[in-house]
């Protein structure tokens, strides 16, 4: 009787052991298909990120097909006109920062600026620096502009609205230029003076370039209306 029991014992160990692996299998399934969510350099969630003025929603690209893991995404975004408004918002930052002859394509160098630009951000503030960033470009955009008008001679400066596509393009204009000309001939690096420059924006400080510049630009406005 010994001798039948024995073979019908061993079968069942076996199946049990077969069935493990599966189940690590699974859970491994499981882990993998957890980890869609995009993060920018896999470190930056873009799901809980606000645009607190309305009317720049459609111009700041941060959230949903948007949503990257690098900042360079190679998109022929100057093809067409407003097509650059779906570019994401962070690799339009880093596209502003390849000014001036001698940095004209080095977008490599540019994204690894902006990665290190986050990095601070996030030591500085203890917030998700992507947060940061959108509200130092709603932040540093003019409202109201002035422009030239007349002819024969004679010319006169009027006020006008401007767009929220150009407040967009402007603010990034302005914090890239400020950063620019505090690093230069300066001991700190692009990156900490790019990361000091949003924080001072995003918090509308005046010791932001980009903040002077748009009071001074809406300041003269205000004075042609």
């Amino acid at each position: 009787m010994s001798d039948v029991e024995e073979p019908i014992e061993e079968p069942v160990e076996e199946q049990d052991l077969d069935l493990e692996p599966e189940a690590d299998e699974e859970e491994e399934f499981v882990a993998a298909s957890g980890a869609t969510e995009v993060k920018l350099f896999g470190k930056w969630a873009f799901d809980d990120i606000e645009i607190r003025d309305i009317s720049l929603v459609d111009y700041i690209a941060v959230k949903g097909d948007h949503a990257t893991y690098l900042p360079h995404t190679a998109g022929r975004y100057q093809k067409k006109r407003f097509r650059k408004a779906s570019c994401p918002i962070v690799e339009r930052l880093a596209c502003c920062l390849m000014r001036k002859g001698r940095n004209s394509g080095k977008k490599l160098m540019a994204v690894r600026i902006v990665q290190h630009t986050l990095e601070i951000i996030h030591l500085l503030t203890d917030q998700n620096p992507v947060q940061v960033v959108v509200d130092a470009i709603i932040n540093s955009g003019p409202r109201e502009d002035s422009t030239r008008v007349g002819g024969a001679g004679v010319v006169r400066r009027q006020a006008v609205d401007m767009s929220p596509f150009r407040r967009v393009n402007y603010a990034l204009y302005l914090i890239a230029t400020g950063a620019r000309e505090a690093s230069f001939r300066n001991l700190k690096t692009m990156a900490e003076c790019l990361a000091e420059e949003l924080v001072n924006a995003a918090r509308g400080s005046s010791n932001s370039y980009a903040i002077k510049k748009k009071d001074e630009i809406e300041r003269v406005s205000k004075s042609n209306r």
